[in-house]
């Protein structure tokens, strides 16, 4: 019942298992963040493939303050940026330009793997 866009910019390439797997569950729980704390809200997932890193980028239009109200580290804040660490990645979250909210993950290609990453496997 989420309206959300995609968009994808540069020529896609295959992912390492655990980029993709960080990758699918990243953008999983901003969509079920939004759906949680945004209040009626659309989202956006953009995926940007670099020459060395994917780029996530999921915003929604809801009420963004309100989701970080407090230090803004909820369970899904900090279990997405342990997934991207376990590939040597990051995570950024809080208020979006725009209004909303943003999550921008950046995640390496080359796909560094922790002993996490390779006990989950790279089943979603």
């Amino acid at each position: 019942g989420l309206e959300t866009t995609f968009t994808v910019t540069g020529p896609p390439v295959p992912l390492p298992a655990a980029v993709d797997l960080a990758a699918y569950r990243i953008i999983q729980e901003s969509l079920t963040n939004t759906i949680r704390h945004a209040g009626p809200a659309t989202a956006a997932v953009a995926l940007g493939y670099a020459s060395h890193e994917l780029h996530i980028d999921v915003t929604d239009t809801g009420r963004g303050q309100a989701v970080i109200a407090g230090n803004g580290d909820g369970h899904g804040l900090a279990g997405m940026r342990e997934r991207a660490a376990a590939v040597g990645g990051t995570v950024e979250a809080g208020p979006g330009p725009a209004g909303g909210f943003l999550v921008a993950a950046r995640l390496p290609l080359n796909g560094t793997v922790t002993e996490q990453a390779e006990q989950e496997g790279a089943r979603p």
